[in-house]
């Protein structure tokens, strides 16, 4: 395994807390933030940087990934692909020293051009060019961390860097047959981490199909507690989902729901039992995740189709009425949608950006931002903050008439959503992790 000079940092078990929305506002512990949806309830965050304002450090980064990072305390993890090597990384928040690297695994990232799979070459996995096998981010709950790679590989580590348990995934329960390259976010819920796994059936080449499905396993053991195959009516490409879970507690327990495959569904996150769904959602494969609001989950239906507002609170198939209602045009393809104060907020891959009344979806008002957008935008300080690809963030009032505050500009191309941790701001290009802090010199 590839190291480095690292020193030992290990929180006590008693530091370990449930992730949840009522979690310490401080921790970043999972892609999007404590509660899966992109907020925080930090206040005081930077409102103006650049590469010589505002920057508390630079950690020049081994490889490239488009993960974000996962902090608990002092602790920031990474994922990244630096060759063939795959690789999990430790960082001291205050200072942006790398404290130790782990190789979890390796592999190689197979590409192809941008076009309709040939129906042999639907039977592997192949990698979109803005991405490669450290795409999935990690997750951490304050004593152990785990990453996920597109090789298969699920692997947990404590905070001193030593390897709890390791599995393949594609070795275990078959090879991936996601057309542009396997990038689900593990999610962890109490004991156990949950990852799922949504991808062409094969079922119309004849010969053995390939299964979608969650998958739970214990997350200081590694023992697989269960397993549910996720069925649905969608063909070849239009199985797949690159999105990550999110979880909803209700009286009953947290349900894990997932949107791709023509269908958004819930799941009990102690079982893996289905618990409601909603079919014939056809659009195409899915990048964009769901997201939580007030009593609606809010989900685009396939490649740039409609966002829906879905109310929660049924069980088994839902009906059309369950539908709020949709917004049809001008809808995010990469990024997820964001809830704030009874508004929610989109962006288009080329920057339109949407404002709607959450309850209605009466639109409040739409611009259109510099550049090209795949990272989903930070909601937290009043404020909406949206990350381009070139690096320039433009922050924006959340609020139901347009204000943009501010624009700032690094110098790196960033894919990675933000995070957020004791007001400082935390953004991950290629090449370096910022450490963004009003209070630098």
């Amino acid at each position: 395994m590839l190291t480095t000079s690292w020193r030992l940092s290990f929180l006590a078990a008693g530091a370990l807390l449930a992730l949840s929305p009522s979690a310490n506002a401080d921790n970043w512990p999972q892609w999007r933030g404590p509660a899966g949806n992109s907020t925080s309830a930090e206040q005081h965050l930077p409102l103006h940087w650049g590469e010589k304002t505002n920057i508390a450090w630079k950690c020049p980064l081994p490889g490239q990934a488009a993960s974000t990072p996962a902090i608990w305390g002092n602790a920031i993890f990474v994922t990244s692909q630096q060759g063939e090597a795959l690789l999990l990384l430790k960082i001291d928040k205050a200072t942006g020293h790398i404290e130790w690297m782990r190789q979890v695994g390796s592999g190689s990232p197979g590409r192809l051009p941008l076009r309709a799979k040939k129906s042999d070459e639907r039977r592997e996995q192949k990698f979109h060019q803005l991405h490669n096998m450290a795409s999935p981010s990690p997750v951490t709950d304050g004593a152990l961390v785990i990453a996920h790679f597109g090789n298969g590989d699920l692997a947990a580590y404590d905070f001193a860097g030593r390897q709890l348990w390791l599995h393949n995934l594609q070795k275990e329960y078959g090879a991936y047959t996601i057309w542009w390259g396997h990038a689900n976010s593990p999610v962890l819920v109490d004991d156990l981490v949950i990852s799922v796994c949504m991808q062409d059936s094969l079922a119309d080449l004849g010969g053995e199909p390939s299964a979608s499905y969650l998958v739970a396993h214990d997350k200081r053991t590694g023992q697989e507690k269960w397993k549910t195959l996720r069925k649905t009516q969608a063909v070849a490409e239009q199985c797949d989902a690159y999105t990550t879970p999110i979880l909803h507690a209700t009286a009953a327990g947290t349900e894990v729901i997932l949107m791709g495959g023509n269908q958004i569904d819930a799941y009990d996150a102690r079982t893996g039992k289905q618990l409601w769904f909603l079919p014939g959602l056809t659009g195409g494969r899915t990048i964009t995740g769901p997201t939580l609001g007030e009593d609606l989950v809010y989900a685009t239906q396939g490649m740039r189709g409609p966002l829906l507002a879905v109310r929660l609170g049924a069980s088994g198939q839902l009906a059309a009425s369950s539908v709020a209602w949709k917004q049809a045009k001008g809808t995010p393809d990469s990024s997820c949608p964001v809830v704030s104060k009874s508004l929610v907020y989109w962006a288009t891959d080329d920057g339109i950006v949407y404002c709607c009344d959450a309850q209605t979806g009466a639109l409040k008002w739409k611009e259109r931002l510099p550049g090209d957008y795949k990272a989903t935008p930070l909601c937290a300080d009043g404020r909406l903050y949206f990350l381009n690809r070139s690096g320039r963030c433009t922050v924006l009032a959340a609020a139901p008439r347009f204000e943009k505050l501010a624009e700032n500009q690094l110098d790196d191309e960033m894919l990675a959503s933000p995070a957020v941790s004791d007001g400082v701001l935390f953004f991950r290009g290629h090449k370096t992790l910022y450490a963004i802090d009003a209070r630098a010199p």
